[in-house]
């Protein structure tokens, strides 16, 4: 088991990286569990929700799960009846609140696309048929859709320059993020790729 399960989207991916986050009946997030695998230090931290059920040596117990973003948004808590838990684990009894979480998180990242600046119809409808046309591309020649998703790149590249530019006069970091629903560092790199320039200047 990893440290934890996280989720992104493809468009704004670690700027809104979920995972289920845990809540202790004192309502503080716990610490990682340290899993000690009998040779010093070389243990596991594990974050991952499921190893919360009060039986490990190191680990407490969860009252609650909720969905977390790296944005720092918080999802509402799903309190864990532990009555009706009983001897099961925790990974299959809170399955399904686990799933909630995900779904809330969804409804997250659709109120960050809500909320990034539009684009007009005519944009995201050619993009969907781009898509749409190298997907079944892809089933009978898969060499020529890799040549097509290049051509796209470069394409991006192209045309993304000269806005970058004009954005990066006009804008501030902070109101280039909102309008692309990422965090500023990320807003930076990406006008930096575009643009041409480093990002670290």
């Amino acid at each position: 088991m990893g440290e934890r399960e996280t989720w992104t989207t493809g468009e704004f991916g670690s700027s809104h990286e979920g995972a289920v986050g845990v809540l202790l009946a004192d309502g503080t997030v716990p610490a990682s569990v340290f899993f000690d695998t009998g040779s010093g230090a070389d243990g596991q931290s594990v974050s991952h929700w499921s190893v919360y059920d009060g039986q490990i040596a190191q680990g407490p117990r969860a009252a609650a799960l909720r969905a977390v973003c790296s944005c720092g948004w918080n999802g509402p808590e799903h309190r864990l009846d532990w009555d009706m838990i009983g001897e099961q684990k925790l990974a299959e009894a809170a399955h399904g609140t686990a799933d909630t979480c995900m779904e809330d998180w969804d409804t997250h990242t659709a109120d960050v696309e809500q909320a990034a600046i539009p684009l007009p119809e005519t944009v995201t409808v050619l993009l969907a048929q781009v898509q749409e046309e190298i997907e079944k591309l892809a089933k009978t020649s898969p060499l020529a859709a890799v040549r097509a998703a290049r051509r796209l790149e470069v394409t991006a590249e192209q045309v993304g320059y000269w806005p970058a530019h004009d954005a990066r006069q006009g804008t501030t970091a902070e109101q280039a993020a909102a309008a692309l629903g990422l965090n500023e560092d990320a807003a930076r790199k990406l006008m930096a790729r575009f643009g041409g320039w480093s990002p670290y200047r």
